[in-house]
């Protein structure tokens, strides 16, 4: 049976219309994080982590994905940033999750290649339903202002495992730390909005051989 052109649209128009939005509030005996998502957004982003930096790069990933994020955070900031900056991951993660849902016409699959200065870095992702990161940053300070550079990848672990994506970052250049890590949120950005993009030609259909995510 032959499709036409205006029965693809069609589709796509159904998909499309339906709104990819979900809200996760997590709360544990050492933070308290609600996050609100829009993956057909326009790159609003209202954050309050306690954690100036994330809020930094959590308006990357709105402003270049044009996903429309809210996060707000609360945790135990006086023993340090670790378990807020984790629980926003995975709080994002988790929401990141719901919005896409059975992932029926999304392309899938993204990779960016982001420059910032001296800085290059790559992000491969694809939202397989199968959790992994290959994490190749060497960032070469400890710290960029007051935060722990260590946590960018604390952060990317709790992302994954909750959003269930594989995840591929790669530092292609780059010697200042800032730049690295922005680069780095850039470049995880434009390939999650290049992922959960609706693909026309396979709108109402779960992009994968086996007809499962």
């Amino acid at each position: 049976m032959q499709t036409t052109n205006r029965q693809v649209n069609s589709n796509h128009d159904q998909l499309t219309q339906t709104p990819r939005i979900a809200t996760v509030h997590r709360t544990t005996g050492e933070t308290n994080v609600q996050v609100t998502i829009n993956l057909d957004g326009r790159g609003t982003c209202t954050v309050a982590t306690g954690i100036p930096f994330l809020d930094h790069m959590l308006h990357q990933i709105a402003s270049h994905g044009l996903i429309d994020i809210d996060v707000q955070a609360k945790g135990d900031w006086e023993i340090d940033d670790h378990h807020t900056n984790e629980d926003v991951g995975i709080t994002l993660g988790q929401a990141l999750n719901q919005a896409l849902g059975n992932r029926k016409g999304i392309v899938r699959f993204g990779n960016f290649l982001a420059p910032l200065d001296e800085a290059l870095v790559q992000v491969a992702l694809d939202f397989s339903g199968r959790p992994h990161l290959s994490y190749g940053l060497q960032i070469p300070t400890q710290r960029v202002g007051t935060y722990d550079t260590q946590l960018v990848r604390e952060f990317f672990v709790a992302l994954v495992n909750h959003s269930q994506m594989t995840l591929h970052i790669r530092q292609l250049d780059g010697i200042n730390s800032h730049h690295i890590i922005e680069a780095t949120f850039k470049a995880f950005a434009r390939a999650t909005r290049l992922a959960v993009e609706i693909d026309p030609r396979r709108a109402g259909i779960i992009p994968s051989s086996k007809g499962v995510l």
